[in-house]
């Protein structure tokens, strides 16, 4: 099924001369990498097509990866086989102008919410979307070109949806992948240094968010950052949202969640969950998200719903814990 869908997507970029890509809402590196990075390779092997990928919604951390196309008339679309990549559901598609293209493709790792396009490649237990096309590449080598600009927007994606290849869904062609990318060429000490390193100002975020995480009496770690500490310490929401990784080391924490303010008209709450060993979607599904089973996004819009929210992963963590054994 997997090939069946990559030659009807080899198929279609083959037949039009204009492509849209389009991604998710909030942005991460796997988003932005695997629309950069397929683009790349689009371009160079047919450089007569018009490849566009237009978005507003942008991350300053991930702004070393180069800016987003200018938009086009919506006659432009109307000819186009628009490419959403890396989102389950229609409603987190960025771009809203996806529905005015003639054809439309999902190609998507997260566990599947909805059905929509007219052709569909879902993999779910593949580590990132990156990694998806990147085996797409491998898969048409002998056709498509790919060089170390494309090489290095790919890996970007591919390591930061995997924890730096620390996640469970990380197998064996998870590092082959990876080892055709690193073979192609990619500057691994600038591209970690612009992932990774910190600001002083946000070590000291950092010892501020070690100083109020709370736990829940079965073992759910947890932290509510709201606007008047990201307005204090001059934090994105982005930076804001980035605490959730500093909550995954607290031994019998099997669950760790961040509620972040986002500060918009709807007084809408970021909520990122993540786990290990206990899979957690099923929480984010029921306030307004979802994503994969142990790394999901969620919106709440209160005090009271994140409250609510807690309970219900305390309670799963309960049950896991009572009758699993091994977590740690």
């Amino acid at each position: 099924m997997n090939n069946e869908a990559m030659n009807i997507i080899l198929q279609k970029i083959r037949e039009y001369d204009s492509i849209m890509l389009f991604r998710h809402i909030r942005n991460d590196g796997d988003c932005v990498g695997v629309t950069k990075g397929l683009k790349r390779i689009i371009q160079l092997t047919w450089p007569e097509k018009h490849v566009y990928l237009i978005d507003s919604d942008t991350a300053k951390y991930l702004e070393f990866m180069g800016p987003e196309d200018d938009d086009v008339s919506d006659d432009v679309y109307k000819i186009s086989l628009g490419i959403v990549l890396d989102t389950a559901s229609e409603d987190r598609i960025s771009n809203k102008k996806y529905t005015l293209c003639r054809e439309l493709i999902k190609l998507d790792h997260h566990i599947p919410l909805e059905t929509y396009g007219d052709y569909q490649w879902i993999e779910e237990d593949m580590s990132s979307c990156c990694e998806m096309v990147v085996k797409f590449y491998a898969a048409f080598r002998d056709e498509l070109k790919i060089d170390s600009l494309a090489a290095t927007h790919l890996y970007t994606g591919m390591v930061t949806d995997s924890g730096r290849f620390r996640y469970s869904d990380v197998n064996g062609d998870t590092m082959r992948h990876a080892g055709i990318l690193l073979d192609i060429g990619i500057d691994t000490e600038t591209l970690y240094s612009r992932l990774y390193l910190d600001t002083l100002d946000y070590l000291k975020f950092k010892a501020r968010i070690y100083n109020q995480i709370e736990i829940t009496p079965n073992g759910v770690a947890y932290i509510y950052i709201d606007r008047a500490m990201q307005e204090e310490m001059g934090l994105s929401l982005e930076q804001a949202s980035a605490c959730i990784n500093n909550l995954d080391s607290i031994q019998g924490c099997i669950c760790w969640i961040a509620f972040i303010e986002s500060g918009d008209e709807k007084g809408s709450v970021r909520v990122r969950l993540r786990s290990r060993f206990v899979c957690i979607n099923s929480i984010a599904e029921n306030y307004r998200g979802g994503g994969h089973a142990r790394a999901s996004g969620a919106t709440v819009y209160s005090r009271e719903e994140a409250n609510a929210l807690l309970r219900d992963a305390d309670a799963l963590v309960k049950d896991y814990k009572e009758t699993h054994e091994g977590w740690l």
